[in-house]
Formats: C-alpha cells, sequence, structure tokens
C-alpha cells in the first residue's frame, strides 16, 4: 500500500505544475490589458508603465512563470487588482463557502444516486426502474441553471419559504450552522445536487445490473446466502467506480459553478472566478483558477488510495 501510495504522489507532481501552467498561460493569451481595471481613462503612458512594473507585466513570461509559482509555492497569490486585498484571502473565503454548498449537495445527490440506482438495477425493466431512470435522464437533461430560477420562483417568490439570493441574513458571505443560513443553503445544494444525482443513478443502475448477471451472484444465492449478503456482496463490487464517479463529481462541485452561484448570488469560488473574469482581474483569476485544480488533482488522489484501500485488485495491477 505504501508503495502504491508513493506512486501515485510522484504522478501528482507533473500533472500539478501543468495545472499551474495552464492556469498561468490561460490568462495571458485573453485579448485586452488587465491594468484597464485600475486606471484612470486619462492615465498617462508613464503611469502605465509603472503600474505594468509593479504587478510584473512588463518581465517575459517565462520569468513571470517563474516569479509566479514561486510566490505561490510560499502562499502568496499576489494582490487583486480590483479591490487591492490579497488573492489568497479573497479565494479562500470563496472556496470555504464553496466547500460547504459542494458537502451539501453532495450528500443529497450521492444519497439519492446510490438509492435510485440499487432499487433500479435490483428491480430492472419494472415500473420502479422506469421511474428511477426517469428522474436520471432528468437530472442530467435539465438545464440546472433553469431549475434554479424555477425554484426561486416557487419557493421564494410564490410560497415565500426560502430566501432567493446570498449566503446568509443581511448580505453576510459569513457562514454558520443555524437555520438563519441553512435556509439559504438548501435551494442552491438541491439544483447542485441535480445533476450528480442522474449520474450517479444511471451509472449505480448499470454496475449492479451487471454485478447480478454475474456468475458469482449465482454461486452466493446456490450455497443459499440471504439476499442481504448477496446485496453486501454486489454493493462491495460496485464500490470502487461508484466512489471514482462520486469524486469526479465531488470536483466538479468543488470546482464551483458560475452560472448557480450567480443565479443565487452565492459567494463561493463560481461568483469568484466569474467577477475575476468581467474585471480583468488577472491575479484573481490566476488564484482562483490555480486552487481550484489544486483541490481537483488533491481530490482525486484521495479517490484513488480509497479505491485501493476497498478493492486489493487495484493495487496488485
Amino acid at each position: 500500500m505504501l508503495l502504491y501510495l508513493a506512486r501515485r504522489i510522484v504522478y501528482v507532481i507533473p500533472i500539478v505544475i501543468s495545472v499551474a501552467l495552464v492556469c498561468f498561460l490561460l490568462v495571458h493569451i485573453t485579448p485586452g490589458d488587465p491594468l484597464v481595471a485600475v486606471l484612470p481613462a486619462d492615465a498617462s503612458q508613464e503611469l502605465a508603465q509603472q503600474l505594468r512594473a509593479a504587478y510584473g507585466f512588463d518581465r517575459p513570461l517565462p520569468v513571470q512563470f517563474g516569479l509566479w509559482l514561486w510566490r505561490a509555492l510560499n502562499g502568496d497569490l499576489g494582490h487583486s487588482i480590483a479591490t487591492g486585498r490579497p488573492v489568497l484571502t479573497e479565494v479562500i473565503r470563496a472556496v470555504g463557502n464553496t466547500v460547504t454548498l459542494a458537502l451539501a449537495a453532495g450528500v443529497i445527490g450521492f444519497t439519492f444516486g446510490l438509492l435510485f440506482g440499487l432499487v433500479a438495477g435490483y428491480f430492472r425493466d419494472s415500473w420502479v426502474d422506469r421511474l428511477a431512470t426517469s428522474f436520471a435522464i432528468a437530472g442530467v437533461s435539465v438545464p440546472h441553471y433553469w431549475l434554479g430560477m424555477v425554484l426561486v420562483i416557487i419557493f421564494s417568490v410564490e410560497l415565500n419559504w426560502l430566501p432567493a439570493v446570498g449566503a446568509g441574513p443581511n448580505g453576510s458571505g459569513a457562514w454558520g450552522w443555524d437555520w438563519e443560513h441553512v435556509r439559504y443553503l438548501i435551494l442552491p445544494a438541491v439544483t447542485t445536487s441535480v445533476i450528480p444525482m442522474g449520474i450517479i443513478t444511471r451509472t449505480v443502475r448499470a454496475l449492479t445490473g451487471d454485478i447480478l448477471s454475474q456468475d458469482f451472484v449465482e454461486a452466493l444465492r446456490a450455497k443459499g446466502l440471504r439476499e442481504t449478503d448477496v446485496f453486501r456482496h454486489v454493493v462491495k463490487n460496485a464500490a470502487p467506480t461508484a466512489l471514482a464517479v462520486m469524486g469526479l463529481q465531488l470536483g466538479y462541485m468543488l470546482g464551483g459553478s458560475i452560472l448557480i452561484e450567480t443565479v443565487f448570488s452565492w459567494p463561493g469560488s463560481g461568483f469568484l472566478l466569474n467577477s475575476a473574469i468581467f474585471q480583468r482581474d488577472l491575479p484573481l483569476l490566476q488564484g482562483t483558477i490555480l486552487v481550484l485544480a489544486l483541490f481537483f488533482v488533491i481530490l482525486n488522489l484521495l479517490v484513488d488510495i480509497a479505491q485501493a484501500a476497498i478493492d486489493p485488485r487495484i493495487k496488485r495491477g
């Protein structure tokens, strides 16, 4: 297990460097001058050059990348051009809100996805299977930003049960585990969970049906095992693939959804990324993309380790 873990960590290092390089280059190949956000309309050429030198934009790209990567490794992602605040502070606050939203959506999506998938797989070609499959297809087909607006109209405008936007009372962005804050979390969490729920339902249904058709299941039943014991064997064999799919979906949710967080004005990483794009705030854009990408890489590493712990065949392979 230790050798497998060391090998996976070694594989992650070039991926992290490549991710950092892509994050750096993506924001530099886009047209336009990022300093437009802070320069006045009548700014002199001398002032523009001074600001460009202050942010390091006057140096060659390889030098900029090396300096940026070195500072990032030391926890310095620079300062936002638009607000002047440290990028790391902005990103940590936004990522914390996104993690809260992603975990809540993950609990909803993974729980119902596993439940619907297992039931549909066990009762294949029955009305239960068709109903669960219909929910799954609807989940992956309906645009989630449209669903979010529909939920706002129903539960906020018409019924006035839940708040429509924000992450806390009086526009507060600070999270607290009390009912006043949880009310703001319900609608965006349900909206975010719909697509992962549909994907996991279809994946687990296919896995369960395939495992139930294998010879070892018939052998277990022939030995006289109870159906609950057979079910435990089915779950154990389906767990590695299901875990990989759930890890990917959680990674996507941790990456933040620009559309959902914009619809609900949720102050997460997607909302921050959207603001950075429109303001041409390169340091903030780079820092946000880098942190989200690293989250995704680390999460996939943890999923690989969990898969190896569940299924010893992966380590032997």
